[in-house]
């Protein structure tokens, strides 16, 4: 006989080599059998398997028996148990030190102290506790001191206290629990578990639940005394009394935890309840046994449920709390999860609540806005509003509840857990460094915030369009010399970026040739800026249209800048320069976010523009972003930011549209660009076209990725020297279907018509004429630019017309579709977007229009059919500008 509170673990999982994680033999672990005095283990290993490489994927499941039983019934049990179970724990790979394999063992308590681990050759221990099982995804513990400094390090948190408010557990009635948020909540809680994590809930709710359930029994019991005192009369109408609180949770609390229980099983997790008062930390054994209880737990992969026991929870003590880090009252359950987090040395709290996160002033009214990050000493600029519509607390005892867990060591956020749209990933959003809701920080940044930032270029911009048309063009003139004198710093920088990026080795060839610049470059892109400052004398302000509506009233319609656009580009510092010349001519503020690999000559370059605007005063409409901001996270700042434009990589430009939240996006996703070789082409022309289309820049988005060959050149001499062209060019040709229908022995296949290769590679497919070209650009093309050669002018004139492109050639390379070739001086990108602006976009593309109304105390009513005035609405002639 032999008693034993844990007796068994089933490893069903094969064995993995480690590292590779390959499966290396069929062998399962077997199971090994605890008992109190002796481990019976069996372990099945291939003989392939080296012993200093072994790791085990194994899963436990626990068979927990609280009676004596003999050792056959424990064995019965494991194999019934071995057939039935299909939900198990989440895997658990265990790395090997040295040369002798380690297995991955129970964790194991004993409740009495007799009962003793024995292994085969090894001294009798008293197994006391239960050992960590690493898991593949755990985040290395790391001592605790001092909370995370900045959002990004919040993945690294290992022990997160989930703080839920009545607001977010409760329904909008106070009557019930808001299910599906809960539900949400758990998975989430669930995932994070199930990385490795250790999860605690501080929950409210029990007083909400307890007032579903009582007020249906006292519904219940009223209905039943009317109808036997009433008879067949109509019963009166039953009004429920008020109902005492603490007679609420007690009621509430069983009901609560077992929803829990049921939720948590869904993902094979284990809860456990834990009701505290105010009484428990101020004694100091009962401390060290919540302590303890709530360690045993966590080792156990158990997520804690922890609440105020507000059955018999006593009245607050006045003045009792913040005087110290040892000291905080529990008057709520803010109070308490910051209690508990800095006993417990958790690195994370997230508090939930009924609003987005800590405001400047109360949400809803005017002038309230976000604060993202939220340092101490910074409450004298919070106007706190009142509590929520349930709870103890208020914002206010949430601040003073995140500063006191600050100070402890421990990290904060405050976010909104109700809102349909975000409530579903707001927990997992926030331990991946998402910008949500309010981050409780001690380090402040050296410079401005990302907020801070757009609002200066928004200030600057509005001060930069009131400039005269010859001051801005001044400014670019200034830049463009700035470059040019500076030429040497500028490369020199860009040699340290180029020379990083290599020994990284973490940029592909397209992207490295758009990291380098030169001296040619460089002086091209000072050409552009004078062209740009040449072509910006009349931009801002320039009447469109003129219309007399009446006598002494005239309407005028005038450009005038978009407001504050967000740049981001990648691997491309000449983008700098180009798009802060346009935003300066055009009267725009500028954010710019370039890429890291960048990060030395963007910051050259960006001086020399600050230098520049320094000119007239105007230095804030330009802004370069360097703090850790993600992407998606200044995609939100809607509010703040009125078009987005990427330079970069199709997949840049998608994550980005993906990611915009009520921002316009202007650019193009892909650059797939055709070239088509009419049957009536010139053999001279198709060479030199073709070969600058895709050769003289490969990895532009300009760039020719399609080659479109009329069926009839098949087997022609032309077709032989489009062939040897491409292949001294070293030029990769992937054939179309129909391409690779006419060949016997074909290049390799294309995998799919819409690539966008960005290198020397391209497909080549056959079409039959100059509709089938079409329909095929339309099938697979991106409306990007698209080309046709041929001397037949009718069919070019088709194709030009039918092609529904932003850019459509004749007889010229498809690279010719770029700001600066078209005149605009530089281009923020290329647009194939149906609205605003398409193809390059130059100054043109940064404004937008206004409309300006002049009139002598007019009113509306005068033009009524009893009133006096009459519309006339005549076209007046649109003064003309000169552009020096």
């Amino acid at each position: 006989m032999v008693t034993s509170n844990f007796v068994g673990l089933y490893f069903p999982w094969p064995v993995y080599s480690a590292g590779s994680r390959r499966e290396c033999c069929n062998s399962s672990l077997g199971f090994i059998i605890l008992f109190g005095g002796h481990v019976s283990c069996r372990l099945s290993v291939s003989s392939e398997c080296r012993a200093g490489s072994l790791a085990a994927s194994a899963v436990g499941l626990i068979l927990e028996l609280n009676c004596a039983l003999p050792k056959t019934a424990i064995l019965a049990k494991i194999s019934n148990l071995k057939k039935s179970t299909k939900m198990l724990h989440r895997a658990a790979l265990s790395s090997c030190v040295g040369t002798s394999a380690r297995c991955l063992l129970a964790r194991v308590r004993s409740t009495a102290s007799s009962n003793l681990l024995h292994f085969p050759g090894s001294t009798h221990q008293t197994a006391r506790h239960w050992s960590n099982i690493p898991f593949i995804t755990v985040p290395h513990m790391r001592s605790h001191g001092k909370p995370f400094a900045h959002r990004s390090e919040l993945k690294h948190a290992k022990r997160i206290v989930v703080k839920l408010g009545s607001a977010v557990v409760t329904r909008g009635d106070e009557c019930g629990l808001a299910l599906g948020r809960l539900a949400s909540i758990v998975e989430q809680v669930s995932v994070l578990q199930n990385q490795g994590r250790e999860m605690m809930i501080v929950t409210s709710g029990a007083v909400a639940f307890g007032k579903q359930r009582l007020r249906h029994e006292i519904l219940l019991s009223q209905s039943v005394r009317q109808a036997l005192h009433s008879g067949q009369n109509q019963l009166k109408d039953m009004q429920v009394p008020v109902l005492e609180a603490r007679a609420c949770a007690a009621a509430g609390q069983s009901g609560l935890m077992a929803l829990y229980e049921a939720m948590f099983t869904q993902y094979s997790i284990c809860a456990a309840q834990i009701l505290v008062t105010n009484l428990d930390f101020h004694d100091e054994q009962k401390r060290r046994n919540l302590n303890g209880t709530l360690h045993e737990l966590l080792r156990m992969n158990i997520v804690p449920i922890i609440n105020t026991n507000d059955a018999v929870v006593p009245p607050p003590e006045p003045n009792s709390d913040l005087q110290g880090v040892n000291v905080i009252s529990i008057k709520d359950n803010d109070s308490l999860a910051a209690r508990l987090a800095v006993e417990m040395k958790a690195d994370l709290i997230i508090v939930l609540s009924d609003v987005e996160g800590l405001f400047d002033s109360p949400p809803g009214s005017d002038d309230a806005k976000l604060i993202d990050i939220f340092y101490p000493g910074d409450q004298q600029s919070v106007t706190f509003g009142t509590k929520s519509r349930v709870g103890m607390g208020g914002m206010e005892a949430k601040v003073k509840a995140a500063l006191w867990a600050l100070q402890g060591g421990t990290s904060v956020v405050i976010a909104n857990g109700t809102h349909p749209k975000i409530s579903g990933h707001v927990i997992t959003d926030i331990v991946e460094g998402k910008k949500v809701g309010t981050f409780f920080s001690e380090v402040k940044p050296a410079g401005p915030t990302v907020e801070q930032q757009a609002e200066m270029a928004r200030t600057g911009g509005r001060s930069l369009a009131t400039l005269l048309p010859e001051q801005r063009a001044e400014i670019i003139f200034h830049l463009a010399d700035l470059l040019t004198d500076h030429r040497e710093e500028i490369l020199s920088a860009n040699k340290k970026d180029m020379d990083e990026a290599e020994d990284k080795g973490r940029l592909a060839a397209p992207l490295l040739k758009r990291l380098s610049l030169s001296t040619a470059k460089l002086n091209s892109l000072s050409i552009g800026l004078r062209q740009i400052a040449a072509s910006s004398q009349d931009s801002v302000g320039r009447v469109l249209r003129r219309t007399r509506i009446a006598k002494d009233l005239e309407l005028e319609e005038v450009t005038v800048p978009i407001g504050v656009l967000l740049v981001i580009f990648e691997s491309r510092p000449d983008c700098l320069p180009q798009v802060s010349a346009l935003a300066i001519a055009s009267g725009n503020g500028l954010l710019l976010k370039g890429g890291k690999e960048a990060a030395n000559t963007n910051q050259i370059l960006y001086r020399l523009t600050q230098e520049a605007l320094s000119l007239h005063g105007v230095r804030d409409a330009v802004q370069l972003v360097n703090t850790r901001e993600e992407v998606e996270d200044l995609c939100r700042l809607n509010k703040l930011i009125d078009l987005i434009i990427p330079r970069g990589s199709s997949q840049l430009v998608r994550d980005i549209q993906k990611a915009a939240k009520g921002i316009p996006v202007m650019g193009h996703s892909e650059g797939i660009c055709h070239v088509y070789v009419d049957s009536d082409a010139s053999v001279d022309k198709v060479t030199r076209i073709v070969r600058d289309s895709k050769c003289e820049y490969p990895a532009a988005c300009n760039a020719m990725e399609t080659l479109l060959i009329h069926r009839d050149i098949l087997r022609t001499p032309l077709f032989d020297q489009i062939i040897d062209m491409l292949r001294v060019e070293q030029v990769k040709i992937h054939a179309g279907p129909r391409f690779a229908s006419y060949l016997t022995f074909s290049p390799s296949e294309v995998k799919s018509l819409r690539t966008e290769y960005g290198d020397l590679e391209c497909c080549l497919e056959v079409v039959d004429g100059v509709q089938d070209a079409i329909e095929h650009i339309h099938k697979y093309g991106s409306s990007h630019t698209d080309a046709i050669i041929t001397e037949n002018e009718q069919t070019a004139e088709y194709f030009l017309q039918h092609v529904d492109s932003a850019c459509v050639f004749w007889n010229t390379s498809t690279r010719f579709s770029d700001g600066y070739r078209f005149g605009l001086g530089a281009e923020v990108g290329i647009s194939t977007a149906r609205i605003h602006a398409r193809g390059p976009v130059g100054i043109e593309g940064l404004l937008t229009t206004k409309w300006i109304l002049r009139g002598e105390n007019h009113v509306v009513s005068d033009f009524s059919e009893q009133g006096s005035k009459k519309y006339l609405h005549e076209k007046l002639p649109v003064p003309q500008t000169s552009s020096s």
